[in-house]
């Protein structure tokens, strides 16, 4: 019995650790591709480069934040459990900020889209 535990334990923990790599490498190449678009956006003057890069930030930031959650699994001294929390918290709040920054900038450009209309709609009655 002992050895099928064994097995199955370093089955689990083989199986999380290619998992948590693959979740790893998911976010960093979102990240790069997100950073090459926004500066191409930029270079070229678009107005909504931030909310593009925000976006893209986060969802690879939550790839990452999830490799971080299975990590905790394989995890066995309470040292690394601390490292692992701090990091989670981190990129929560990482993650957090840039929604905050998406839907502050979602509400600024429908505002702007709506005063646009609306100076356009003014200028048709003149």
């Amino acid at each position: 019995m002992d050895v099928i535990i064994t097995l199955l334990d370093n089955f689990l923990t083989s199986f999380i650790n290619v998992a948590i790599l693959l979740f790893e490498y998911i976010g960093v190449a979102i990240i790069t591709i997100t950073g090459i678009q926004g500066l191409y956006h930029y270079v070229t003057g678009r107005s909504d480069t931030g909310l593009h890069l925000a976006e893209g930030l986060s969802l690879g930031l939550q790839f990452k934040l999830g490799s971080e959650i299975l990590r905790t699994v394989v995890v066995r001294t309470m040292d690394e459990i601390l490292i692992v929390a701090g990091i989670i918290v981190l990129r929560a709040v990482l993650t957090f900020l840039l929604h905050w920054e998406i839907k502050n900038d979602e509400q600024q450009s429908l505002i702007q889209a709506k005063a646009s209309q609306n100076s356009k709609e003014f200028q048709e009655k003149e």
